[in-house]
């Protein structure tokens, strides 16, 4: 057999593997069912057949720059108008969750087997997607972040739905509809025009600016400034094109793992797990300060601040009673925050780290 042949029928199985999990996933209300399906996917092509497989960096591309849409046309005037007057205390509980993700980040640097910007990636609380595909370009290393991340988001998920009843017993519990609404899977006309436009469009205007991560945060602040403007009102990126890109991001980081990546993430499962549990601690802590200030429910306030897991926070919101649309405004005002702050932060860690490494060296 040819080596053309053999690399598409390789590919072929990889494509028809990550569609029938993602199918899976997504039934079984995984978030971003599709990029966790093609990872793990991925890892288990990288692992029994090594180096058999890359994907072309500029698929990658297009998955970041399609991710950036999408992620961008989460926040919404009408939205946020929700926070109202509330939006001083939404802003301190964002900016101090943000400040909670650096501590933790710093902590597990010190306590695992893991450098600070794999680390303060990991700990990034919302955006597990957007995250992830930016973080090579940080110099983290992406698997083990997506492992972190999704550590997290499984946490989030898994234990809200108990932690809810348990802590709100008066919560009141009505149907188990989910605003998180997939669509027709082509979509629409304008959404294919505003997916290849704001892709083209973002990343051609993110290069000259030097924007690290351009491919995804290009597109994401454009699409952002379109709906929060409503020239782009209800339009949303395709689900076929939204899951495809985040496949192609779950690929890229799957193929990429080695068994050393495995033996890594069994070391640091440990300092993870007590990471995100302490993480989930200060949340819940942020959540009693909004209740105070924001004049909102406790229920509303820790739906609000739970850290990451919005796909299944929110149907949990509608369920219970909470004012679903201050917890979207609160989570998606927050998504946006921790990715366009994580290049900086990831910057100032590294030059900090540096710095405190070259005092430490002796002269020669």
């Amino acid at each position: 057999m040819s080596i053309r042949r053999r690399v598409l029928l390789d590919w072929a199985a990889v494509v028809a593997a990550t569609i029938a999990l993602g199918w899976l996933a997504d039934r079984a209300g995984v978030p971003a069912g599709y990029l966790f399906a093609a990872m793990l996917v991925g890892l288990g092509w990288a692992l029994s057949a090594p180096a058999r497989l890359r994907l072309p960096s500029n698929a990658f591309r297009v998955g970041q720059a399609v991710t950036g849409v999408a992620i961008g046309t989460f926040l919404r005037s009408s939205t946020l108008s929700d926070v109202g007057a509330h939006w001083l205390p939404v802003a301190l509980v964002s900016v101090a969750t943000l400040a909670a993700t650096i501590v933790a980040g710093v902590v597990l640097a010190r306590i695992g087997d893991v450098d600070r910007a794999t680390a303060s990636m990991g700990m990034v609380a919302g955006g597990a997607s957007g995250i992830v595909a930016m973080a090579d370009e940080l110099g983290a290393d992406d698997r083990l972040v997506a492992f972190m991340q999704y550590l997290r988001v499984l946490a989030v998920t898994l234990l809200t739905p108990l932690l809810v009843p348990l802590l709100f017993p008066g919560a009141v519990h009505g149907g188990a509809g989910s605003s998180a609404g997939g669509g027709p899977l082509l979509g629409t006309a304008s959404g294919w025009a505003l997916t290849i436009g704001a892709s083209v469009a973002g990343v051609l205007a993110a290069r000259p600016l030097r924007l690290p991560a351009a491919s995804l945060l290009g597109p994401l602040l454009l699409t952002a400034a379109l709906t929060l403007t409503g020239a782009t009102s209800d339009v949303q990126v395709p689900p076929l094109a939204r899951e495809a890109a985040f496949a192609l991001i779950g690929l890229q980081i799957g193929l990429g793992f080695e068994r050393n990546t495995i033996r890594r993430m069994g070391r640091l499962l440990a300092p993870v797990v007590l990471s995100v549990a302490a993480l989930l601690a200060a949340c819940f802590g942020f959540a009693w300060v909004l209740e105070l200030t924001a004049h909102v429910s406790l229920l509303d306030a820790y739906l609000a601040t739970t850290p990451g897991g919005l796909p299944a926070v929110l149907p949990l919101a509608y369920g219970s009673g909470a004012n679903t649309t201050f917890v979207l405004a609160v989570q998606g005002l927050r998504l946006l925050v921790m990715i366009l702050a994580a290049p900086a932060i990831v910057r100032w860690l590294l030059g900090g780290g540096r710095a405190r490494r070259a005092a430490t060296i002796p002269r020669p």
